[in-house]
């Protein structure tokens, strides 16, 4: 048995909920679309130290104005997250994740920050701060997202589609193919698989930063486990907080 099983079989029946809702009509959909990109573009960059509020992060969206004292670094990754946001929307109807979707996710964030490595595998070593593990070598990265691209399809048909996408998470963060971003580029190819399987955006709050850190630690000594705990928590409280928002 499974140890995730309970908890799966909880997800499951919320998506049959969820799916009864379902099809929204034109006005709840853009709103839905919004909800989501504004609420994983803050979380995703505050995890990575991003000083923007969830409100700044709206305004920024929503209004184009510019906070003050706040860092253009901090402004492009909002406006990038959120042209990234964009593109796993244009994906989630399709049911392939190709090599070359994973690189333009990260240059669609990246390139308003460091247009010479968007979407660019790094040719340079890099030491994770924090980190007691070491990540591949730059020249072993093509190789192993060949590997993991084409094993992608055979992840979707293994697993439950939440295991599933806490998996391309994880194996993409292990590789750490990019110079930066690689967490943000991580957490969207998440939300496009669970898209791509029917489920909505979910959403890792900053407070739970350094639990989110611990447990991708773990992955490295080969214990998954504590991460896709906290994958499979997320998507629950994600659909409870979806069926609020109809419940309300």
């Amino acid at each position: 048995m499974n140890i995730f099983d309970n908890k799966l079989k909880q997800i499951d029946k919320l998506q049959k909920e969820i799916d009864s809702i379902r099809p929204l009509n034109i006005d709840e959909i853009k709103q839905l679309k919004e909800y989501y990109r504004i609420g994983l573009t803050y979380s995703s960059n505050a995890i990575e130290g991003n000083s923007l509020t969830e409100i700044e992060t709206k305004i920024i969206l929503e209004d184009g104005i510019t906070i003050g004292g706040k860092t253009l670094k901090d402004h492009l990754e909002v406006v990038g997250h959120s042209d990234a946001y964009d593109y796993i929307l244009q994906l989630s109807n399709s049911k392939t994740i190709k090599e070359k979707d994973i690189k333009k996710l990260h240059r669609l964030f990246y390139r308003k920050i460091d247009e010479t490595n968007a979407g660019k595998y790094r040719k340079v070593r890099v030491f994770i701060t924090g980190s007691a593990f070491n990540v591949p070598p730059p020249s072993k990265i093509k190789e192993l997202m060949i590997k993991f691209t084409n094993d992608i399809d055979c992840l979707r048909n293994d697993n439950h589609p939440v295991i599933y996408s806490a998996l391309l998470h994880k194996h993409l963060v292990m590789i750490h193919p990019f110079i930066d971003g690689n967490g943000r580029a991580a957490r969207l190819l998440m939300n496009l698989a669970l898209l791509q399987e029917g489920y909505q955006i979910i959403i890792i709050p900053p407070i739970l930063r350094n639990e989110y850190i611990r447990s991708l630690e773990q992955c490295h000594k080969n214990n998954d486990t504590i991460f896709i705990k906290l994958i499979v928590n997320s998507v629950l409280e994600s659909q409870r907080d979806y069926l609020r928002l109809f419940n309300d």
